[in-house]
């Protein structure tokens, strides 16, 4: 089974090619591949499938064998895939199937490798703010849905924060009986936004498209930085903007290829049996 291992600010997942079928138990693939001391190691396991409704669709598997329905740094380093292994020559307009429906990307170059991509993230929900209880402490949390459940918590110094113990409390709260991704965030004195990010089903990752997306759209909401804003997270920066002409969430970041390898069975041990460098 060949697989491609690609990254978004960091946030980082396993690539197969399913235009041709879905493999067997999925969700235990996903848990075997994503370990990262007996696996390939990555936050989860990205299919890449055929669609009746879009030019490719796109399954996604947590690192514990959840499947979620969206994941903006997933769909953009889908994007480089399909278009730097050939499978497609569009650069615009072209079209992924989620769980959440379709999105709309747009594909930079460089060299005739993408770079970089567009995502049109379509219109956000907001709910009401809620207050939680966890950690022994109260937490006024934002509802976020972006194609996926968001909670966007306001508070300063993010960065000391001990996510180990807030995530799980905040993830699995009993407010989200489907559990949620959590967000932590604060502007910055440049306009900016800062976020960490603890993700359902992975934990704490480097970085989160539709955290990124929820947290902007709270944050504008409550006017704490404009509608187009540098998210700056621990892997790098996302460029999100809100758009005011029709509500839709537009994000662009960065997609890079890792490396390339074949995975066999042995045992019931996935092992990598063969691996190469890839072309960014």
């Amino acid at each position: 089974m060949r697989f491609t291992k690609m990254q978004g600010l960091g946030n980082d997942y396993v690539y197969l090619n399913c235009t041709g079928g879905l493999p067997d138990n999925l969700p235990e693939l996903a848990v075997r591949l994503s370990d990262r001391h007996f696996g390939v190691g990555a936050d989860g396991l990205i299919c890449i499938c055929p669609s009746e409704r879009a030019d490719f669709g796109m399954r996604i598997f947590n690192a514990d064998g959840s499947e979620g329905a969206m994941c903006g740094n997933g769909i953009r380093c889908l994007g480089k895939y399909v278009y730097d292994k050939g499978l497609t020559r569009k650069t615009s307009l072209l079209t992924v199937e989620t769980a959440s429906g379709v999105r709309y990307l747009e594909l930079f170059l460089r060299d005739g490798l993408v770079q970089s991509v567009l995502v049109d993230m379509g219109r956000p929900e907001l709910s009401p703010p809620v207050k939680l209880m966890a950690a022994g402490r109260t937490w006024q949390a934002v509802p976020v849905s972006v194609g996926n459940p968001h909670a966007v918590v306001f508070c300063g110094g993010v960065d000391a924060l001990n996510l180990a113990e807030l995530g799980p409390a905040l993830e699995r709260h009993p407010a989200f009986p489907d559990r949620v991704n959590v967000e932590f965030a604060q502007s910055d004195d440049r306009g900016g936004l800062k976020v960490r990010v603890w993700e359902r089903g992975s934990g704490e990752t480097l970085a989160c498209g539709t955290g990124a997306c929820a947290a902007l759209t709270a944050a504008a909401r409550a006017g704490l930085v404009s509608r187009h804003t540098t998210v700056h997270l621990p892997g790098g920066e996302l460029e999100v903007r809100w758009a005011e002409e029709n509500g839709h969430l537009y994000m662009t970041g960065p997609a890079v290829t890792v490396f390339e390898g074949e995975i066999s069975l042995e045992n019931e041990n996935y092992r990598c049996v063969r691996e190469k460098n890839a072309v960014q």
